[in-house]
């Protein structure tokens, strides 16, 4: 089996390791131990090492007194996120487009342009602490110190995926009383200009735009006339005021806000890039995402807390185009998604070289093909797979550069995590054996509830089991010690009471010759409980007899779908993550719920079209 091991002198110099002997740490165990049972001393001990400025010192690392849903950190602590930007000529913003368009910005600029951003809020719109600022922008340079302008003047950042067309927009804007939007006139993707301010149209809120397509002036105010703003505005916060809020679609098709603090999100991002991706200062890092996901919040503040460089990517993530950026911005830790993986080894199955240091993902499982292919692509370095949230800041599980890491796995909890796999009654499961991932711990990153909807967070995450946080991922926790993603609870499938995840079942089937994905769900059957059906994309002719029998061999009969269904596409996020429970809403004749995230509605379609055939054919 493939696998990557760390020389010695890469497992040495690792930021973790380092850790390690200066606290007198042996194993990696030990250090995820260390950083859940002691959290007060690591906690401390990594603001500590990351040079946190506090405007006024902290009485206590962690408070537990409103019970563990509801943990503070760095108690009384003054800290403002958004003054942790230093005054210096160094670069650290680096941005492409997909048109090969590049430009760079120093912390300085950065700085001056977060100060007149936060000036123009406060003095100007005479805004007031707490008050929400919506930015509705692709990833573009501006779109870093309007953040983080936001941030320093005390307001409450709130991102909104650049795809996203009226009605999410509005649902959000109005769900927390954004006072301000910050939006681009235009964006550009596929080759194609995309009007992003008729999305804003009807909007009860000040919007201020960047006027990138050159069109004449409107009504509306300007980034430019913005930036002319002159003084400063940094308000006095505390580590525990909210400084972000980031949605994230739920089951019921309603979007829940997560409430990040100044202290929270930043510290826990800034770990695991710390710790997992062994990022150091001035490195750059990028992840090919939107600021409207978390990974987008997740590279700029982390890095910034770090002393690191950013890349950011606008447009269509071509193959070529990204190794090009990946060389041009001198990355060296790339992000991605799996199912953008997957998408590259169906365009090119012999990769080509990509020069970084390590590479990255998260989103969803990726299969061990995809993995592989990613392995060879990045000259066979070390490839972080990375689990969590936007509910967690970052990561309950994830890679150390310092012991061996197989395919699709993840070789330890993340800095602050007690993971654990639990079954339906809340005890430990054995080795080997598919279960709820949970965690025991607390952490900084935590959200601080859902935006005015207490009641759901708790229902979400902490009603299960006592005192434990159960995510809704669906994960084994095998006899070496690692962990593997098998995908959603929501999304796993019960045949005849085996529950099975759907990432082991597609990655058989992707691991044909003729498959270049795939997605399966379960259908109520009314003997089997359930019966496996999987939407397959066709790299070349096969039929869906050769590919069932195909997974029989792989998986066992017990294990083997129904039906195998073909596609032109399966519903995706902008992000690549493939919506199974959208498949399986509309197979069950239900509203799909809140499709505003979808890179591609018309996949639906075809989900409605395979719906028909079946119907018509009798056999559902």
């Amino acid at each position: 089996m493939v696998s990557w091991k760390p020389t010695s002198s890469m497992a040495e110099e690792s930021n973790v390791y380092r850790y390690m002997v200066e606290h007198n740490i042996k194993d990696l165990r030990g250090f995820v131990r260390h950083t859940y049972e002691e959290p007060e001393r690591f906690w401390s001990e990594f603001a500590r090492i990351i040079n946190l400025r506090f405007s006024r010192p902290y009485k206590k690392v962690l408070d537990l007194s409103r019970g563990k849903p509801w943990a503070s950190w760095f108690v009384g602590a003054g800290f403002n996120l958004g003054s942790m930007i230093p005054d210096g000529g160094h670069i650290y913003l680096r941005w492409m487009n997909e048109r090969g368009d590049y430009r760079e910005a120093t912390y300085s600029e950065i700085l001056s342009q977060a100060r007149s951003v936060a000036s123009f809020l406060r003095r100007v719109l005479d805004l007031s602490k707490g008050d929400r600022v919506a930015v509705y922008m692709p990833m573009i340079p501006e779109i870093v110190p309007i953040m983080l302008g936001v941030i320093r003047a005390g307001l409450i950042f709130v991102p909104l995926f650049s795809g996203f067309g009226p009605e999410p927009i509005r649902v959000r804007v109005e769900d927390c009383d954004c006072r301000v939007v910050f939006a681009s006139d235009v964006m550009y993707r596929r080759g194609k200009e995309v009007r992003m301010l008729e999305n804003l149209e009807g909007l009860n809120v000040i919007k201020v735009v960047v006027n990138r397509s050159g069109a004449e002036r409107g009504y509306y105010s300007y980034y430019d006339d913005v930036l002319k703003t002159p003084g400063d505005c940094v308000e006095d916060t505390d580590a525990e005021d909210p400084a972000m809020l980031l949605y994230t679609s739920g089951t019921t098709g309603k979007p829940k806000a997560c409430v990040h603090s100044h202290i929270g999100f930043a510290i826990k991002a800034a770990a695991d890039m710390y710790f997992q991706f062994d990022v150091k200062h001035g490195e750059t890092l990028t992840w090919i995402t939107d600021m409207g996901w978390m990974m987008g919040p997740w590279a700029v503040l982390g890095t910034l807390l770090l002393g690191s460089r950013m890349a950011i990517y606008e447009g269509y993530p071509d193959l070529d185009r990204i190794v090009e950026f990946v060389r041009e911005a001198r990355v060296e830790i790339l992000g991605l998604s799996a199912s953008l993986v997957r998408s590259y080894k169906r365009e090119r199955p012999s990769p080509p070289r990509i020069e970084v240091k390590a590479a990255g993902n998260t989103g969803e499982p990726i299969d061990p093909d995809s993995w592989v292919w990613l392995y060879r692509a990045i000259g066979e370095g070390p490839i972080i797979n990375y689990s969590g949230g936007t509910e967690i800041s970052g990561g309950i599980l994830g890679n150390y550069v310092i012991s061996e890491i197989r395919p699709s796995s993840f070789n330890a909890p993340s800095p602050g995590i007690d993971a654990r796999v639990l079954t339906e009654d809340c005890r430990e499961a054995p080795p080997n054996t598919e279960g709820e991932l949970a965690v025991k711990s607390v952490w900084p990153g935590m959200t601080r509830g859902f935006w005015k909807d207490p009641e759901r967070y708790i229902k979400t995450y902490w009603s299960r089991c006592s005192d434990t946080w159960i995510h809704g991922d669906l994960t084994i926790y095998d006899s070496h010690g690692f962990f593997y993603i098998v995908g959603r609870s929501d999304d796993t499938i019960k045949v005849a009471g085996k529950r099975i995840g759907p990432a082991e079942i597609e990655s058989a089937i992707n691991s044909h010759p003729s498959i270049a994905e795939s997605a399966c769900i379960g259908i109520p059957h009314e003997i089997k409980g359930e019966t496996i059906y999987c939407f397959t994309i066709r790299r070349e002719e096969v039929s869906e007899e050769e590919l069932i029998e195909f997974v029989s061999k792989h998986l066992g009969r017990a294990l083997t779908p129904e039906r195998i269904l073909f596609v032109k596409d399966l519903p995706r996020t902008r992000n690549a993550k493939i919506m199974r429970r959208m498949i399986r809403a509309i197979m069950m004749d239900k509203d799909p719920g809140d499709t505003s995230a979808l890179e591609n509605p018309y996949a639906l379609e075809e989900i409605r079209r395979v719906k028909e055939a079946l119907r018509k054919a009798r056999n559902i």
